[in-house]
């Protein structure tokens, strides 16, 4: 067996230690607003194994220090692409898109565009679902998706618009028909979501710890399934920031799992989940 091999072989046993643990737990938190739990600790060795095999480091304290130093950036951006990336769906939680449909919609100004931004969009699974509703109620009317998220690497798919054919069941039929592309040859097993759809979707990189872009007021605002990793200081602060771009009469989307008691009085609850920004 070559030194090469006994090497490579050793990397696959590197332990996360506590106090590396730690030192990735507080960068993060410091980047994204983001606390990580000890029961976390298996998730962040996992992710970042394949980033030490490929640099051939024999610690996670190794590739701490590659990633903060002054030429590290680019790999610090791949650390929290790995580190905070979340699981998303087509339609996730059904409720919040009839509300969009039965409820919003009816409502719109005609011949203003109707804005929302996806604050917290992964790899374009919620964007693009709702821009699907927005074509299919809203024929020819305006309208405007925002879609931003704090990876480069999930908002690089989501441009793209490629996902794996098993994402078909969770889109209603009469969409996949309208909207999704079945590939074929060397892209056989996928779906495409149709370009002009994708070009409806503007996608940006945003830090929700940090001040939001200016952007102007939107209609809608979705921050769902985000908050559940913030404490409830940095909780505050981003629910702050995204309100301050709500319109009065706007609506603002959380996770069922989630709630704004306690972080925000601004806006007032009109159903699990929905909140309403008073009209002023």
């Amino acid at each position: 067996m070559s030194a090469d091999v006994i090497h490579k072989s050793n990397l696959a046993a590197v332990v996360l230690k506590e106090k590396e643990f730690t030192q990735f737990r507080d960068l993060i938190y410091s980047i994204a607003g983001i606390s990580m739990s000890p029961a976390k600790k298996p998730l962040v060795a996992s992710r970042l194994a394949k980033r030490l095999k490929h640099h051939e480091l024999a610690s996670y304290g190794e590739y701490f220090q590659m990633i903060t130093a002054v030429n590290g950036k680019t790999e610090l951006q791949m650390a929290v692409d790995l580190l905070t990336t979340n699981e998303t769906h087509f339609f996730r939680e059904p409720k919040h898109f009839d509300f969009l449909r039965r409820h919003i919609l009816p409502t719109r100004k005609p011949g203003k565009a109707l804005r929302i931004w996806s604050a917290a969009c992964s790899s374009g699974e919620e964007p693009y679902s709702i821009a699907m509703l927005l074509d299919d109620v809203m024929g020819s009317a305006p309208w405007e998706i925002v879609a931003s998220d704090l990876s480069v690497r999930v908002l690089e798919r989501a441009r793209i618009g490629l996902y794996p054919m098993e994402r078909m069941p969770e889109i209603p039929r009469d969409y996949l028909s309208n909207y999704c592309l079945k590939g074929t040859g060397s892209q056989d097993g996928t779906l495409l979501i149709d370009r002009r759809l994708r070009e409806r979707v503007q996608f940006m990189q945003h830090n929700l710890t940090e001040a939001p872009p200016k952007l102007g007021e939107f209609d809608v605002i979705f921050l769902r399934n985000v908050m559940i990793y913030f404490d409830q200081d940095t909780k505050r602060q981003v629910v702050s920031r995204l309100l301050s771009l709500l319109r009065p009469g706007g609506y603002f989307l959380v996770g069922h799992s989630e709630t704004l008691n306690g972080i925000n009085e601004e806006v007032r609850l009109v159903q699990p989940a929905v909140y309403l920004k008073p009209l002023r």
